[in-house]
């Protein structure tokens, strides 16, 4: 029997398979591992669409050119395509965004897109993770039923840069409120935490929230270098 699958590393997504399948009369198919995603295997469980919520690795064409595969991308594409889209939004003072659902091609999120809905960036990531996590949910309720066909992308594309750990580094920030950002934006499972270092000793920052009074109040967990 065909499956639909969904297609994810992060423990947000996971029950997603399972809560469309009590929705639909569909077979679902979780794929959270790298080296399970490969073309032979869709080939196998005769795959109908592949829903990618969140995905760290590139999808090689010999999967998307043989099978729908359907992006969630959270930006308002075509701006914003690239990495680390949540934590490139947040610096750039958005408090909302859009999710997009494009469909996988050769170039980085540059796919047709069947639909978007809006996004609150309120929170720490994991809040906004877990926020997406339910309208992506209803966004592949959507696909499903009315299976709309993706139509090009309009506007000026804007590329991110994915950002790298040493980028977590708030030492040289100025403003509370800019830290207060570093850390939520980087407040989620597998994200490097924002820090600064002394000499001696490393200190990572998460759970901040704003006083009354401006001040940020957080978590600290100190590691000797």
């Amino acid at each position: 029997m065909s499956s639909f699958v969904v297609l994810s590393e992060k423990k947000w997504n996971s029950d997603l398979p399972k809560e469309l399948s009590n929705l639909t009369s569909e077979e679902w198919l979780l794929i959270s591992e790298k080296e399970k995603f490969t073309k032979d295997f869709l080939t196998e469980i005769d795959a109908k669409k592949v829903f990618i919520p969140h995905w760290s690795y590139l999808i090689p064409s010999s999967i998307f050119d043989n099978f729908e595969c359907i992006l969630f991308h959270m930006t308002d594409l075509p701006y914003g395509r690239g990495g680390s889209p949540l934590q490139n939004l947040i610096l750039r003072g958005y408090k909302k965004t859009k999710i997009s659902a494009i469909r996988v091609e050769a170039g980085i999120d540059t796919g047709d897109i069947y639909l978007k809905k809006e996004l609150s960036l309120e929170g720490s990531a994991q809040d906004i993770f877990e926020r997406a996590n339910n309208i992506i949910f209803k966004m592949i309720l959507e696909i499903i039923k009315s299976n709309p066909s993706p139509t090009k992308q309009i506007g000026h594309p804007y590329n991110f840069k994915r950002r790298t750990p040493e980028m977590s580094n708030i030492n040289e920030l100025e403003k509370l409120d800019k830290i207060y950002d570093y850390i939520r934006m980087l407040d989620a499972e597998g994200y490097p935490k924002a820090f600064f270092e002394t000499k001696f000793f490393k200190f990572e920052f998460d759970g901040a929230s704003l006083s009354a009074d401006g001040k940020v109040l957080a978590n600290v967990k100190i590691i000797k270098r």
